[in-house]
């Protein structure tokens, strides 16, 4: 069996698929990539029995048909030394026998019988199809993907919960001390389910589309897993298990204090300002009606810092309230307006940060746990 591909086009493909393989596998057919011939068409597979993707290459003049998992390190660190050129991949059916020849030289090495790679499980009869823009997905995740938790004892928050109604959808993340909700109201999914989006294939999603894109991503949902299919690419992969928490019932509603803050010009005091902080990154924000003192100290090295920002405070009385650096910086960072707004009520309970234009047909909000001053 035969067929001829360019190189560059190999690798680029490669690369996309190598991001859902693990590092460590269940089982070590796992650790290679599936190829598959059908007709003039090369399907690459790549599994961590979690999350799957496939890509499919046109390869016009293909003889015969073959399927045979190939090693990933290998072939990654070929190609990537290899200059953009044609190649020639001949696959001995019985022995698994591989010979890959290109213009001024050739390569051989021994593959798997791709019959021994796991299978895509069937969806549930009870699956449903809706369409969202490339656009669409992108927003919806980079806009909540950095509030994922990372502790195992709670899974729940270690993905986006996509809370799915007929007008709209909602995304969500947590990681218990902040949580980012991001609705898209000029999508009509026209059905009703929620599921949680591991982080993982969420950030992989994100690469293989066009982050402006208008071309449609064709999403699956069954029961216990997505598949999203864009362009020449289909990822599958399993939810989290276990029910998110009413997010709406920890926003505060009543926050009587409003602060109007240029963004840029606060980021990068905060960034001064941490530089002497203490282990903890505690920072401390005392609001003016016209401006806002950061204030950081670390008692162990006997350093401190203090900077003066302006801003709008319509507060009847000052404010003094504690944000933990690393958090209000990853904040600012994932608002991309000019100014920010902060609701705030007193200082201990959380802050709401929002841009100060939402954008047509979305809804961002940010709830910022405070620290103990």
């Amino acid at each position: 069996m035969k067929f001829n591909i360019p190189s560059k086009q190999l690798l680029t493909r490669l690369n996309a698929v190598s991001k859902v393989i693990s590092n460590k596998n269940a089982y070590a057919i796992l650790e290679n990539f599936l190829f598959e011939i059908e007709g003039e068409r090369l399907v690459i597979t790549g599994s961590d029995m979690e999350t799957r993707m496939t890509t499919t290459i046109e390869v016009p003049g293909a003889e015969g048909s073959v399927k045979f998992a190939i090693d990933v390190k290998r072939m990654l660190n070929l190609l990537k030394e290899l200059p953009d050129t044609a190649m020639t991949f001949d696959v001995n059916e019985e022995t698994m026998e591989v010979n890959i020849t290109y213009l001024n030289g050739k390569f051989n090495s021994m593959a798997f019988d791709g019959a021994e790679y796991p299978l895509k499980s069937p969806s549930s009869d009870d699956a449903f199809t809706f369409t969202l823009t490339e656009k669409d997905v992108y927003d919806g995740i980079q806009h909540t993907v950095f509030a994922v938790g990372v502790d195992e004892m709670h899974p729940q928050f270690m993905g986006i919960y996509w809370d799915i109604v007929p007008d709209g959808i909602t995304f969500v993340a947590s990681d218990s001390h902040k949580l980012v909700r991001y609705r898209k109201t000029q999508v009509q999914p026209n059905t009703e389910r929620g599921f949680i989006l591991p982080a993982k294939p969420a950030t992989i999603l994100c690469g293989i589309i066009d982050k402006n894109g208008k071309n449609d991503v064709r999403i699956t949902v069954d029961e216990t897993s997505a598949t999203f299919e864009t362009g020449d690419y289909t990822l599958t992969c399993r939810f989290i298990n276990g029910r998110y928490p009413k997010y709406n019932a920890v926003i505060p509603e009543n926050n009587p204090y409003t602060l109007n803050i240029d963004r840029v010009t606060l980021l990068n005091a905060l960034r001064r300002v941490s530089v002497f902080a203490a282990v903890g990154g505690l920072i401390k924000f005392d609001m003016h009606p016209d401006h806002i003192v950061l204030n950081s100290q670390d008692l162990d090295h006997a350093t401190s810092a203090e900077e003066v920002v302006q801003c709008e405070y319509d507060g009847v009385e000052p404010l003094e309230m504690g944000f933990k650096n690393v958090d209000i910086i990853e904040v600012l960072n994932n608002l991309d307006t000019e100014t920010v707004c902060v609701k705030l009520s007193d200082p201990t309970r959380a802050g709401i940060f929002l841009p100060s234009q939402q954008a047509d047909g979305e809804d961002l909000l940010i709830l910022q746990m405070p620290m103990a001053i």
